[in-house]
């Protein structure tokens, strides 16, 4: 158990000893010049020995004064720095976006920097999941979906439109149709809801260029769409893939677009609950999103047929 005198009385005369006045140690503490004297001298009665020399226009430290005036000002500047971390912690601002796998890899994390660049003071966390985000259970402040734009009790507002061709890897030298009977067919899953909405596959893809002599089911099959595209850019054969998110590897040439037709797709949609736009957390993200995909936003129509595709790119009915 630690035996120590009041804290108040300890404050009083480390003030007074650094400020080597009463007065200033008062002005500092908010108290009156009496009340430190007050409590100095309730210190030194505790303590049995006198910690200041009394002169006329200042206080000097006594030799007992001079050993405990480091010591205690080195523990009351360490109580100061552990409060004052403990308080920005308490009011740290995070806002949290959800999106697919995919989304968050290829669209949000290369653009992570300029979240904290526009909104100082804020911490970004991003909540990557095919499984649509609870935003009314705080799972998180907002989400980026892909569909019609249709989502009961949130709010949609559009960002960049989608669609799929076949994309490779330079290096497989694929420049016309007929020439993807000599290399695999790369295929991802899209989950449950593949069963009942018009996804687009290497079948559509085959109707759509009257290719119907393609073997459009062989050829390597992928459960998630980053994995498919990794494999399209190793250069294990060609995949059927989002424009959107392939953007950065088409950019640096790492994939191609040897041939059409293209697919049409869906639109992303930047998502959060009626009523929570003016939230902090939610207006910071829909600033970040806005500007940085703004490129991308176009006016192109979503496709007939084609419903939404849960969260961000999520594959979940």
């Amino acid at each position: 158990m630690r035996r120590l005198p009041p804290l108040g009385a300890l404050r009083a005369f480390e003030a007074a000893a650094r400020l080597e006045s009463f007065k200033r140690a008062a002005a500092e503490l908010a108290v009156t010049p009496t009340a430190i004297s007050h409590q100095i001298r309730q210190l030194e009665a505790g303590l049995g020995f006198a910690l200041f020399e009394r002169q006329t226009r200042r206080v000097v430290l006594t030799a007992e004064g001079r050993d405990l005036f480091p010591a205690l000002r080195g523990a009351l500047d360490a109580m100061a720095e552990a409060v004052e971390a403990v308080r920005r912690r308490s009011v740290r601002r995070v806002a949290t976006l959800s999106a697919t796998v995919a989304f968050t890899a290829k669209l949000l994390v290369p653009r992570v920097a300029r979240f904290r660049a526009l909104n100082p003071g804020w911490d970004l966390r991003l909540h990557a999941s095919d499984d649509p985000a609870d935003l009314d259970g705080g799972t998180a402040d907002a989400a980026i979906r892909y569909g019609l734009g249709h989502y009961r009790g949130l709010v949609a507002e559009p960002l960049l439109s989608d669609s799929f061709a076949p994309l490779c890897s330079p290096h497989l030298g694929l420049a016309r149709p007929e020439g993807l009977a000599q290399v695999p067919l790369i295929h991802f899953e899209w989950g449950p809801i593949a069963t009942r909405l018009n996804v687009p596959t290497w079948r559509a893809w085959a109707e759509a260029a009257n290719r119907r002599d393609l073997d459009a089911e062989g050829g390597i099959t992928f459960n998630d769409e980053s994995s498919a595209m990794q494999a399209a850019v190793a250069g294990q054969g060609v995949a059927l893939l989002s424009l959107a998110l392939a953007a950065g590897e088409l950019a640096s040439g790492a994939l191609v677009r040897p041939f059409g037709p293209e697919l049409p797709g869906l639109r992303y949609h930047f998502v959060h609950p009626a009523g929570a736009g003016q939230r902090p957390a939610v207006a910071v993200l829909r600033r970040w999103v806005m500007i940085e995909l703004a490129p991308h936003l176009s006016g192109a129509p979503a496709a007939d047929g084609m419903a939404d595709r849960g969260p961000v790119s999520g594959r979940s009915p």
